[in-house]
């Protein structure tokens, strides 16, 4: 397969691959802060019996993540939200969304000279995976600068183009301090460790371009939803819980991911992830605390629309086949179904709990400029 990117023989011979059939449900998760519902529901012992005891499974990529996913090695995962799409179209069914695990939590990082996006022009910048909000963003955002993304072309500076390269989160910093790219595009705690090293700069938060986006959503597969409901309910209660305890003491939930193993970068870059106490920049929307990775777990269907309507505008090496027929009217009823975490949201409180709007509505904003 392309690195980053799926195709369809692809996800049909993971998908036929035989996996473990045990009980108890395993989860498998990517080590960024977007994943702290899911690693503070272990640390505070917040799953149940259905859940298996041992620690959630660490993986280094999107793409081993998935293909974990696909082939029943894992039952749950925070998957990027368009990877999930694009499973669920390719496989034709299997994959559900529970609810978002997390809302923001990314940036744009670039070396320390940048200070206008102009001056990417001719240059490369890393994405963690095609299909995720990390793309559609920064080419709505290269766009708006006058700049076109390009993927296996060398960029040029007199074109005004860029050149996107899918990398893996941990490989970005190291490629940002030897300047072999000029930036990239992802989760924290990454942005923060750029930051914190004074190795790169934060230029934008992807918050501050499209308010409280999902990143990262919580998903199993259609199998487990049936074999095991209760265990699926446990899971996402345990979430939502988590989630609360996270907004409630962002340092101890800090200091839990990283003595407790869970995340592998240092204190001080999670626990800046988590809280950034004093902005990098001059926020655009500073209403809309765009430096805070949020944590709530309705899935607006709002957001799925509009997400796909920009899937189909974004650039990515490989197969776009499954945009073809993927109406934006249509897709969330398709993937998401919220009947778990709709509980989930009644047992903890309701929608004031959550800081969510009574009638679970919302208009999307995004602004590019």
């Amino acid at each position: 397969m392309a690195a980053g990117l799926f195709g369809a023989a692809d996800l049909a011979r993971i998908a036929a691959t035989t996996g473990r059939r045990e009980d108890a449900l395993r989860i498998g998760y990517l080590p960024i802060t977007d994943a702290a519902p899911l690693l503070i529901a272990h640390s505070a012992r917040l799953y149940g019996a259905g859940v298996s005891g041992g620690k959630p499974v660490l993986f280094r990529s999107w793409a081993g993540l998935a293909e974990a996913f696909v082939s029943r090695q894992i039952d749950v995962a925070h998957l990027l939200m368009p990877m999930a799409l694009q499973l669920r179209r390719v496989l034709g069914a299997g994959v559900r969304v529970l609810g978002w695990n997390h809302t923001n939590g990314s940036a744009l990082t670039v070396a320390p000279d940048i200070t206008d996006l102009g001056q990417l022009a001719g240059s490369q910048v890393a994405i963690p995976f095609w299909w995720s909000i990390h793309n559609i963003v920064l080419q709505q955002l290269l766009r708006a600068h006058d700049l076109t993304p390009v993927v296996r072309r060398s960029a040029s500076r007199s074109r005004r183009t860029v050149e996107l390269i899918v990398m893996s989160p941990s490989d970005m910093v190291p490629a940002l301090a030897n300047r072999s790219i000029a930036g990239y595009v992802v989760a924290d705690p990454f942005n923060a460790i750029a930051q914190i090293k004074k190795i790169g700069r934060i230029h934008t938060f992807l918050g501050d371009v499209w308010r409280e986006h999902a990143c990262c959503v919580l998903v199993t597969r259609d199998d487990v939803i049936a074999r095991q409901p209760g265990a699926v309910q446990m899971v996402t209660d345990a979430v939502v819980s988590a989630q609360l305890r996270i907004g409630a003491d962002r340092a101890a939930a800090a200091g839990a991911l990283t003595s407790g193993s869970y995340l592998p970068q240092p204190l001080p870059a999670v626990r800046t992830a988590l809280t950034y106490p004093t902005p990098p920049y001059q926020l655009r929307h500073p209403e809309w605390s765009p430096q805070l990775v949020g944590f709530q777990p309705y899935p607006y269907p709002s957001f799925t629309r509009k997400l796909v309507e920009a899937m189909h505008d974004t650039v990515v090496d490989g197969d776009r086949g499954f945009l073809d027929d993927l109406d934006p009217a249509t897709a969330h009823a398709g993937l998401v179904d919220d009947t778990f975490v709709l509980n989930s949201i009644a047992a903890h409180g309701g929608t004031p709990a959550l800081g969510l709007p009574a009638d679970l509505v919302r208009t999307e904003q995004v602004q590019l400029l």
